[in-house]
């Protein structure tokens, strides 16, 4: 059965919701090289200590806009394809090959699309970790795409990092979404599941793991590039090597996972109950 395109857009802008102070919190972390020894908790404490409460929020504005385009395609021209392919081909053997290139293509045309509202959402996130004279102070989304627009134009300043961006973008959605269906797959066809809350669960939670491994590195890189104002991502690349050595690669992962393990459960579940809610009233 199809289903509107824009339904992955809304479930994961829901997810957001509640996630977005784990993603505030991740974002802190990569986008400060010298950040070693900072943690978790002492990253939460400081933004509590120095922005309240709503400082957690920063940037949530960017990060619904982001939602509502990444998602949005990333899980509209997944779900068709995959439609496409499974009327060619309705056995499932040989369909899980499949899934990966294409949610990878759905997520490098996804990252692309969502590279705008990514700047200002890193941006918005990490401008209290800089000094005074960095920061950009965006007062929301349109403030911050307006902004860039005027000051670095419209290809070079809104596509900063588009490479990383949507090479990261692809790795995630072919760990992320491929890795759950087939999960899903297994689960229900080896372990006797129905198509429910408790397989969807687990689909999802292996699904969180296995996308935060796979995109950390890029996750960094990205981070950096977009939250700098001319570095590029190969300079990045070389000089954090050069002075955190290759562990770099995996900075913030315990946050980018406390982050991407809920979105992606929470991303899941309200995507799957969307389906549940259209399947029975297919009016929306």
């Amino acid at each position: 059965m199809e289903y509107p395109f824009w339904f992955g857009g809304s479930a994961s802008s829901m997810a957001t919701l509640l996630t977005h102070p784990l993603d505030l919190v991740k974002v802190r972390l990569q986008a400060t090289p010298n950040a070693q020894k900072a943690s978790t908790s002492g990253t939460v404490h400081r933004i509590l200590l120095t922005e309240g409460f709503t400082g957690l929020y920063s940037g949530l504005s960017a990060a619904l806009l982001r939602q509502m385009t990444y998602s949005t395609i990333r899980f509209g021209v997944y779900e068709d394809l995959k439609i496409r392919l499974r009327a060619r081909r309705p056995a499932e053997e040989g369909l899980g090959s499949m899934l990966i290139p294409l949610s990878a293509f759905s997520g490098f045309i996804a990252g692309v699309a969502g590279n705008p509202a990514d700047i200002v959402n890193v941006r918005m996130q990490s401008d209290k970790a800089k000094p005074l004279r960095d920061q950009t102070r965006y007062r929301h989304v349109f403030d911050g795409l307006v902004q860039i627009i005027r000051k670095e134009g419209p290809l070079r300043g809104l596509f900063r990092g588009v490479g990383a961006n949507a090479t990261r973008a692809a790795l995630m959605n072919s760990s992320q979404l491929a890795s759950y269906d087939i999960c899903k797959s297994y689960l229900l066809r080896n372990f006797s599941m129905r198509d429910g809350t408790a397989s969807h669960l687990v689909s999802s939670a292996v699904a969180g793991i296995v996308a935060t491994t796979i995109c950390s590195p890029v996750d960094v890189v990205k981070t950096r590039v977009m939250s700098s104002s001319g570095q590029g991502a190969w300079n990045i690349l070389r000089a954090s090597t050069l002075r955190e050595g290759p562990a770099w690669i995996f900075k913030g992962w315990l946050p980018s996972f406390m982050r991407l393990g809920p979105q992606t459960v929470l991303t899941m579940i309200f995507f799957e109950q969307h389906k549940r809610v259209y399947s029975r009233f297919p009016v929306i």
